[in-house]
């Protein structure tokens, strides 16, 4: 009896000791960064005002406002969406669904789980040489949109699979036993049910593509344009380039407008994280399993 009670006390600490550790490694993952979100928007709350988010830049950047980026980066962010949202999900169905376990499947996911990894600046490069010089878009909106939505489809096709194959294949047992067909079961049971799943990987996606600098360098980015584009042909500005810009490029620029453009950039982030927060939470309360 006294050595049970050992075993189970013993087990008992040692459940409390990785409990512990977990809560710890929590501990320095987050709070480094909420001191590194508190610490920007700090520095660049002074510099946030209606001039400043409505205006125009001038004096070389060093005043005015950042209107121009934060219009282009909704334009891309939005251009990537249409583009990569419908061909990754679609993809991810085709291969959570479809298709048959083989070694030709099995190698597309390893190259799709390989492209999420490569640096966003081979896929500028990329962009550069077929969507601006060879399919002659020129440095212009689609140009990045299509960029983008090539770097982001690894992510969305391979967190929106991951969600299909989640839901318990009882749900489509069931669906089929009653008459459905399988693209009607795919539809009316899986995917509802997998889209907690496949917003977190759109969101995800999205978000790298609303920060990168690298792709949209090379193919749609403009160091200053004194008005707003008026067709998907045309070059912007956007805010991960205008950060780098004034922070690295432009002599004299004040502080506080560097902090404030990455403050407009987090909250833009951080926005679509609570909209996508607020629909996942809905849809998980929906969820019968």
């Amino acid at each position: 009896m006294r050595r049970l009670r050992t075993a189970s006390e013993r087990n008992k600490l040692t459940q409390n000791i990785g409990f512990t550790g977990l809560r710890l490694a929590a501990l320095i993952t987050v709070v480094p960064i909420v001191l590194v979100v508190v610490y920007i928007f700090w520095q660049g709350s002074p510099a946030i005002s209606w001039e400043f988010i409505s205006g125009f830049p001038r004096e070389g950047m060093r005043a005015g406002g950042i209107l121009p980026a934060i219009v282009g980066t909704f334009w891309l962010t939005l251009g990537t969406g249409i583009i990569a949202v419908p061909l990754g999900i679609g993809a991810a169905i085709y291969l959570a669904e479809y298709a048959p376990d083989t070694n030709w499947t099995r190698a597309i996911r390893i190259a799709i789980i390989n492209l999420a990894g490569i640096p966003s600046v081979v896929y500028g490069l990329f962009g550069l040489g077929l969507f601006v010089l060879f399919l002659q878009f020129g440095t212009s909106i689609v140009a990045g949109s299509l960029t983008l939505a090539i770097m982001t489809l690894p992510v969305i096709i391979s967190t929106t699979e991951e969600a299909l194959r989640a839901v318990p294949n009882s749900f489509r047992v069931v669906s089929i036993s009653l008459g459905g067909s399988k693209w009607q079961t795919i539809r009316r049971v899986v995917i509802p049910q997998a889209l907690p799943g496949i917003l977190t990987g759109v969101i995800l996606g999205l978000e790298r593509a609303a920060g990168e600098t690298a792709p949209i360098l090379f193919t749609v980015a403009a160091f200053f344009l004194p008005r707003l584009p008026t067709s998907i042909f045309d070059a912007t500005m956007a805010l991960p380039y205008h950060l780098f810009v004034i922070s690295t490029q432009v002599p004299g620029m004040p502080v506080q407008i560097q902090y404030g453009t990455a403050v407009v950039l987090l909250t833009f982030v951080l926005s679509m994280n609570t909209v996508a927060a607020v629909i996942r939470s809905r849809a998980r309360a929906r969820r019968q399993w």
